[in-house]
């Protein structure tokens, strides 16, 4: 029988332990998107494996970090009319959701779409939150189903809310105009920043002879061309925090954008409390959209760039001031915070990308700024 370990101390040492054993196996030396794979997902151990609370609006809570579904419901019901419009016009009935949190989303899509979904897929690899999001979703069963893994062939909507800010990165630091691979190494039992010469450079240049570090999306990119490869028909819809390609590479942003979250609070340092908070980066869209659209796939199959703009633009064009009219005043206290440029309106993007033909996706109506990525 195995023993299960709730305590965060004996966790995180846990995981420590496990991380070092991959160091040493490594030689001494694992590349930054390694850790950051083990330190979230490795097994009963890493941050989205465990049974850490994670999701919710108050650190009272033992959260971490709170996303657009758990600030208010009307989130979901304004990214249902996209999801619709893309099941429409794909002539599909199901609906892939990566990384489905607490399932307050599916909840949200399921309840708006009502028979427009034959089937609602979650796939994720966390065994606690799979509980959590069954639990939550037990008035939809009958359409619901969970994968770990994803099969040769699909069809539908994908949608992923911030999934690919938790895809793991690689760092790349410019020390002397020379360029390097930032990784983790061990002294004295404590993790280290090591950095080692490397061909890998950020994918435009930047411009300047100053101290750079920044990140590379190279996991994130794999994940949209292995959709590519899987999705016969239908549309992928991501929402995240992000920028198109040249503000992501501004000479000005020289200390890149990782970010940790615990109890509500932001960290830029990984390497301490592991599996005990969140790992995040910003996602470059232009890279997304380059490993779509530059793949190889049969005639018909190709991507094609539906819409790209900020979650205020997106949510406006769905309907979510007229929603918000209908809703209670502290509903739509909450609602304003997806909308406002301070809070998540301007820095959450969101992406729609669809497979065959183009169509007019109507979240992307008004303000679209494809042109920027």
């Amino acid at each position: 029988m195995r023993a299960v370990t709730t305590e965060p101390t004996s966790l995180t040492t846990a995981l420590q332990a496990r991380i070092a054993q991959a160091i040493g196996a490594a030689g001494g030396w694992i590349g930054f998107d390694r850790f950051m794979e083990l330190a979230l997902y490795t097994p009963g151990l890493g941050y989205y494996a465990g049974d850490l609370p994670k999701f919710g609006m108050l650190p009272g809570s033992g959260s971490d970090f709170v996303t657009a579904p758990e600030l208010t419901p009307l989130f979901g019901q304004a990214l249902a009319v996209q999801v619709r419009q893309a099941l429409q016009q794909t002539g599909t009935r199901e609906v892939w959701e990566f990384g489905a949190g607490s399932g307050a989303l599916a909840q949200q899509l399921l309840d708006a779409l009502g028979d427009a979904v034959q089937r609602y897929t979650i796939v994720d690899l966390s065994g606690s939150l799979r509980a959590r999001q069954q639990e939550r979703l037990a008035a939809h069963a009958h359409k619901l189903r969970w994968l770990d893994a994803l099969p040769e062939a699909m069809e539908g909507v994908v949608v992923g809310n911030e999934l690919l800010d938790a895809m793991p990165v690689q760092l790349l630091v410019r020390t002397g105009g020379v360029w390097h691979e930032r990784g983790v190494a061990l002294a004295q039992g404590a993790f280290v920043w090591e950095d080692r010469p490397s061909p890998l450079q950020p994918p435009i240049p930047v411009a300047g002879e100053h101290d750079y570090l920044t990140e590379i999306h190279l996991q994130a990119e794999a994940f949209v061309r292995t959709l590519g490869e899987k999705l016969r028909r239908g549309a992928l819809l991501l929402i995240d925090y992000g920028f198109g390609e040249r503000e992501y590479y501004h000479p000005q942003r020289h200390m890149g954008t990782l970010m940790c979250h615990r109890a509500h609070q932001a960290d830029a340092n990984p390497l301490a409390d592991v599996g005990l908070k969140d790992i995040t980066a910003h996602v470059n869209f232009t890279g997304i959209v380059l490993a779509a659209q530059e793949q190889a796939l049969p005639a018909g199959q190709e991507w094609q760039l539906l819409g790209y703009t900020t979650q205020a633009h997106f949510l406006i064009n769905c309907g979510l001031p007229q929603a918000m009219e209908r809703a209670p005043l502290a509903e739509r206290a909450m609602a304003a915070k997806l909308l406002m440029e301070h809070e998540m309106g301007e820095l959450f993007q969101v992406l729609l990308l669809g497979k065959g033909q183009p169509w007019d996706a109507v979240g992307f109506a008004q303000g679209d700024r494809s042109h920027r990525l």
